[in-house]
């Protein structure tokens, strides 16, 4: 049984400069330390900041004292304002490729483009979006969303930043069809494009795949959704413990791939179920190696 490990699994640049930012922080400062809202989308991480004596905070108003933590997915501008307001100091751990996304909607907003956002208007960073566009934004979801806006002279596009490629082409077409002037601004992230294509060519070589992540990771499940097309024997789990030997059954080769909040303990474990699995059902060799 060979088990192989997609390239570009495990937490991105903006996640891990998001958990150095809160530690950091933690260290430093005596008093009380939040982040509004999750700090990422894993269950796991956000158990371990809580030990460390990090704590989440969903309201800027429950914030009354401390340090305050930016997420990684960015907050409205309004909400700094508030925050700052009530003389409470505040680290911004926004990722800084959302940060220029960010930057971008405002400088769209200033020149009263209308907008058109690619995501899902639960995520926090999309909330995020909205809030820098001064009103001027509007989320799409998918291509048929995009289909029944209103004819326009001119439209701006762009997308969450983990947003499914395909499904942001898909959408750029639609708007085409009833925009005489489109800009097109692809701002998914190049971490997420890799990882993506990393999940999709390895669920081309493997008979089960596992993506591992927070059930509420938007990259992760898109991951998911990516791989799932190709390989209808693709699982999204959150944790090791979710592999059963019959997900594995007549499974040679199987796959893991991780979200860009996943920690790499939650990968390892995951490989070391899977052999678990194997060892005294099987006489095959086992075989770990990192997709190439």
């Amino acid at each position: 049984m060979e088990i192989i490990i997609a390239s570009h699994s495990g937490l991105c640049y903006g996640v891990k400069r998001a958990l150095t930012l809160a530690k950091q922080t933690r260290r430093r400062r005596s008093g009380r330390v939040m982040t509004l809202g999750e700090l990422i989308h894993n269950p796991r991480v956000i158990a371990d900041l809580k030990t460390l004596g990090i704590e989440s905070v969903d309201d800027p108003a429950a914030a009354d004292e401390g340090t305050v933590v930016i997420r990684s997915h960015g907050v409205a501008p309004d909400v700094y304002r508030v925050v700052k307001k009530r003389g409470i100091e505040v680290v911004d751990a926004t990722c800084p490729i959302v940060k220029r996304i960010q930057q971008l909607v405002e400088g769209l907003a200033r020149r009263q483009a209308d907008i058109v956002i690619v995501g899902d208007p639960a995520h926090p960073e999309i909330r995020g979006l909205l809030g820098c566009s001064r009103g001027r934004g509007q989320i799409v979801e998918n291509e048929d969303q995009a289909r029944r806006l209103p004819r326009r002279k001119e439209r701006a596009v762009l997308a969450q930043s983990t947003q499914d490629g395909l499904l942001f082409g898909r959408v750029v077409a639609a708007l085409l069809e009833r925009t005489e002037k489109l800009e097109v601004y692809n701002t998914i992230c190049r971490s997420t494009q890799t990882r993506q294509k990393a999940a999709s060519d390895l669920a081309a070589r493997v008979d089960v795949l596992f993506i591992v992540g927070g059930r509420n990771s938007s990259n992760t499940r898109k991951l998911y959704e990516i791989s799932k097309r190709i390989l209808p024997a693709t699982y999204f789990i959150e944790n090791a413990g979710q592999i059963t030997p019959r997900l594995l059954r007549r499974a040679k080769v199987v796959g893991i791939s991780g979200g860009a909040s996943t920690p790499p303990e939650a990968i390892a474990e995951a490989v070391a179920k899977i052999r678990n699995s194997f060892e005294h059902s099987s006489q095959r060799e086992n075989r770990v190696q990192c997709q190439s």
